[in-house]
């Protein structure tokens, strides 16, 4: 297990009002928008399940959905899915709620939602999910989607010397457990999910990018900010 930090838990409504100008604080070395992040995941989803022919979701779960920012790209790269969201910090979910107002919200520890789902959109959340709660998560997330559903889990690469710096001084990371791509694909196995795809990403800072059509080929190569698991639920 590769623990980077400290295993205070951190209370996301505390950090729900100042979450984005803190993102935007601990990225501002990359010369992007926060945003840029949050889109470039949610077009990344849509442009894998474009290349392999997948089926179009109809429903759409962000699990762990925090402030919402994910969301209206979902909307934008999914026009026509119903797109949901839960998290547990009720303050986190107050604020996705003023950003994506037409998006059902759920509070995970006071309800659960009560459908299945295409797809499950997961970004940068299983390190804040206690090593040993992982497979409850996991397995609760396999309840929630439909047979035949796509789950998309993206995370730090632990690999990666700036990603665990920025974990390491980043507040609302106090309580993060980084997780390296085969404790989430034994994970993802063990859930009884179906491994499509496993891939690094984020190579090239906004000096660099140039370079960024260079990603659709360095997949392989463990020094992307991320990495991504592509699964499904057979």
């Amino acid at each position: 297990m590769m623990k980077f930090s400290s295993n205070e838990k951190v209370n996301f409504d505390a950090f729900a009002q100042d979450y984005d100008a803190i993102l935007q604080a601990q990225l501002q070395g990359f010369g992007e928008e926060s945003t840029y992040f949050a889109e470039y995941k949610v077009r990344l989803t849509q442009a894998r399940l474009l290349r392999t022919n997948a089926l179009q979701p109809k429903t759409i779960l962000e699990y762990g959905c925090g402030t919402g920012r994910n969301l209206p790209f979902l909307k934008l790269y999914f026009p026509d899915a119903k797109i949901e969201g839960c998290d547990i910090s009720a303050e986190s979910l107050r604020l996705a709620a003023q950003r994506a107002p037409d998006v059902m919200l759920y509070q995970l520890d006071k309800e659960v939602p009560q459908r299945q789902y295409d797809l499950i959109f997961v970004a940068c959340v299983f390190h804040h999910i206690a090593p040993e709660a992982r497979a409850d998560a996991l397995a609760q997330i396999h309840a929630l989607m439909k047979p035949g559903g796509e789950l998309f889990i993206f995370e730090h690469n632990p690999y990666n010397p700036v990603t665990r710096h920025l974990v390491n001084t980043c507040p609302f990371d106090k309580d993060a457990v980084l997780l390296p791509p085969s404790e989430l694909l034994y994970r993802t196995r063990q859930a009884r999910f179906q491994l499509v795809e496993k891939n690094y990403v984020l190579f090239f800072p906004a000096s660099l990018r140039i370079f960024r059509p260079l990603e659709a080929y360095l997949g392989w190569l463990p020094l992307g900010g991320q990495y991504y698991v592509r699964a499904c639920k057979v």
